[in-house]
């Protein structure tokens, strides 16, 4: 004989749908949680390889605020700084890692994460002839803007846009360079 459908018996039966539901979502967290933090920390240890000179010790994460928005950063004791720098491209977000070396110049750049359009603004996390020109930018002789906008950064073909997100994301960097410089390279260890 079949349960007769009542209110009652619904929400018994909703809820123990949501609590087995719950259990499983709560289950796959607790087991993905861990793995997920390692390969992000290892994404991030890579960032910073990439973006700065040799160094020896570990990078110590610290933040800062500059102009009222938050960065995070990495010091790599005798080698520089990377500069996580967010701004926003043509397609969304735009995320960039900057290496910058302790006289300010850029070592590199490393674009963490992107919502550009594929095959035009996406190009600026592997178009050589865009990255390359930024390996030893320094800012303090150049101006970190695009070509068309009176800068010295050429601009990915049909991806104006893109360009000068990713110009201001390196400038962010340099400006929050010279605010850790202000400070004594002293800020909120994390």
């Amino acid at each position: 004989m079949a349960a007769k459908s009542t209110l009652v018996n619904m929400v018994v039966c909703l809820s123990v749908v949501c609590l087995v539901c719950s259990a499983v979502l709560a289950g796959t967290y607790a087991m993905t949680v861990e793995p997920i933090d390692r390969a992000q920390q290892a994404k991030t240890d890579a960032s910073i390889a990439k973006v700065l000179p040799e160094f020896s010790s570990s990078p110590v994460e610290s933040s800062i605020t500059v102009s009222g928005t938050e960065y995070r950063y990495y010091r790599a004791e005798g080698s520089g700084y990377a500069v996580i720098s967010n701004v926003v491209g043509f397609g969304g977000p735009l995320s960039v890692m900057v290496g910058i070396e302790e006289d300010g110049t850029i070592h590199n750049t490393a674009v963490l994460s992107h919502s550009e359009t594929p095959g035009l603004g996406a190009k600026c996390q592997t178009d050589e002839g865009f990255l390359g020109q930024f390996r030893g930018f320094d800012p303090q002789k150049k101006t970190l803007k695009v070509v068309k906008d009176g800068g010295d950064v050429d601009a990915i073909t049909a991806s104006t846009i893109t360009s000068r997100a990713y110009a201001l994301a390196i400038s962010n960097a340099v400006e929050v360079f010279k605010a850790i410089k202000m400070n004594g390279g002293e800020c909120h260890e994390q």
